[in-house]
């Protein structure tokens, strides 16, 4: 959300929420977004939204970052849709039992599963990005602000991302992209 933001010249306020320590469980977290999951954008008007990919497709309507082209707006979606269901549940989540669990013996079985799921989603994205700089069409759009957001602390979780040329090039570029911000 921050890059979009960032990007775009929204201007916010970001309030941390610590999930470890229940602040996504409390009622008035739920009354905000009742799956107590995080991000949640809170309107001006008090109306809310969450899920990252609908908050991007709202953000990025009317941008660069959306193209107006049917085909291309279908394959972000479908690029979205990928990094929800393929993607984020692998990386993210052995990236949260290595860096932030530190590891721990109870979660390895789970670790290595997620770690393996996590080696697909690469592969399909470096195969993809072999022989173009983004993810659809010429120019950054929010596919990659989507599949970016993980992708660039996979070695978090402990991927080697020597064997990725082509996520490696395409991390770069989105890294010198004018407004650019990454994940704390």
């Amino acid at each position: 959300m921050k890059l979009t933001a960032e990007l775009l010249g929204i201007s916010y306020n970001w309030q941390h929420v610590e999930i470890s320590k229940g602040e996504t469980r409390t009622a008035e977290f739920l009354s905000r977004n009742p799956s107590g999951r995080i991000p949640v954008i809170e309107f001006s008007d008090g109306r809310y939204l969450w899920e990252s990919n609908a908050i991007l497709n709202y953000f990025a309507h009317g941008s660069e970052l959306l193209p107006n082209d049917r085909f291309a707006r279908a394959q972000i979606l479908q690029w979205q849709n990928f990094e929800q269901h393929s993607h984020e549940p692998y990386i993210a989540v052995a990236r949260f039992i290595k860096k932030f669990l530190g590891l721990p013996e109870a979660r390895r079985d789970e670790y290595e599963r997620k770690f393996k799921g996590g080696l697909r989603a690469l592969d399909i994205l470096e195969r993809h990005l072999t022989d173009r700089d983004y993810v659809v069409g010429v120019g950054l759009s929010i596919a990659d602000i989507s599949l970016y957001g993980y992708t660039h602390v996979a070695h978090e979780a402990g991927y080697d991302m020597t064997p990725y040329p082509g996520i490696r090039r395409w991390l770069a570029l989105v890294a010198v992209t004018p407004g650019y911000v990454g994940m704390e």
